[in-house]
């Protein structure tokens, strides 16, 4: 089947709108065009709706939003990586000792 160009025109604000509801499922806007043409023609009608709010909460990015919350809230959020690396190593060093581990 031979593919035919389809093109329609739309104001600029609502193109970038629909590009970043788009990006935030995991699409681009011609993927997503398709998908409503052959959503359309199977149903024969609108079927269906995609909104971002549905999406399933990823733990892991929540955890990365809170984690970042709690650093600019203690003041540590401008610390490099190798400060980080400093705070973590001592800290295993701590629960080492602790523990009656020796860290040599």
């Amino acid at each position: 089947m031979a593919n035919t160009l389809v093109q329609f025109r739309t104001d600029e604000t609502s193109r970038i709108k629909a590009i970043q509801i788009c990006e935030q499922l995991g699409i681009d806007l011609q993927t997503y065009m398709r998908m409503c043409i052959s959503r359309l023609i199977s149903e024969n009608g609108v079927p269906f709706s995609m909104k971002v709010n549905d999406l399933p909460k990823n733990k892991g990015i929540l955890a990365l939003r809170q984690m970042g919350r709690i650093s600019t809230e203690k003041g540590n959020s401008e610390m490099t990586l190798d400060e980080i690396n400093a705070e973590i190593a001592e800290a295993r060093k701590d629960g080492d000792a602790k523990n009656g581990v020796d860290t040599v």
